[in-house]
């Protein structure tokens, strides 16, 4: 790929895949895939090590699915852990998960004063990234019936703060209230709804 040619983020993926001439892929590709994309695009261009895997998969690319799984779920905490996700936010039960959403929402609010774009989207990725945890969390086998329900429910509550950030409290409240959420979580578990 030559230095003056204008080159597309999947372009740049490709070809280090192709250069580093592996036979599968995963942590090891992965993270030198997104350096190049960062040494070529800036610290910010670097997609999640799951979609760099997913346009490898289209091209051919056999995956090590648990370290694929096991690097991006590295970079998504690596992700959480910048300064745009308040210390200490907690997505384990409902209460936590409003007191988390109620904080991350707040960054939000500073981040669209400030007109700050690139956060924005950051701050977007890394809930994506909690609401996909929780939802698999929900699906699990091995995990209690109690904690599979809420972490179901924060992934709703994740949804619609997603989708519509400025309604969210007030959604929540009248979600809280519901006959559904009342019958399912008070006959469920010690934590307070």
């Amino acid at each position: 790929m030559s230095p003056g040619k204008n080159v597309t983020k999947e372009e740049v993926i490709i070809d280090v895949w192709e250069r580093l001439d592996c036979a599968s892929v995963g942590t090891k590709e992965l993270t030198a895939i997104q350096q190049s994309l960062r040494d070529r695009f800036g610290d910010s261009a670097a997609d999640s090590p799951a979609i760099i895997a997913r346009l490898l998969a289209d091209e051919g690319a056999v995956l090590r699915h648990p370290e694929v799984l096991d690097c991006d779920a590295g970079w998504r905490e690596r992700a959480l852990s910048i300064a745009l996700v308040p210390e200490g936010v907690n997505f384990e039960n409902l209460d936590e998960a409003a007191a988390a959403i109620q904080a991350l929402d707040e960054v939000r609010l500073d981040l669209e004063a400030e007109s700050r774009q690139p956060e924005l989207v950051r701050l977007r990725e890394a809930v994506l990234g909690i609401k996909k945890d929780r939802q698999l969390v929900a699906r699990s086998k091995v995990v209690e019936e109690n904690s599979r329900l809420q972490a179901g429910e924060i992934a709703e509550w994740l949804a619609v703060w997603l989708n519509a950030p400025g309604l969210f409290a007030d959604w929540l409240e009248l979600r809280r209230r519901s006959a559904d959420f009342v019958e399912r979580f008070s006959r469920h578990s010690s934590d307070s709804v």
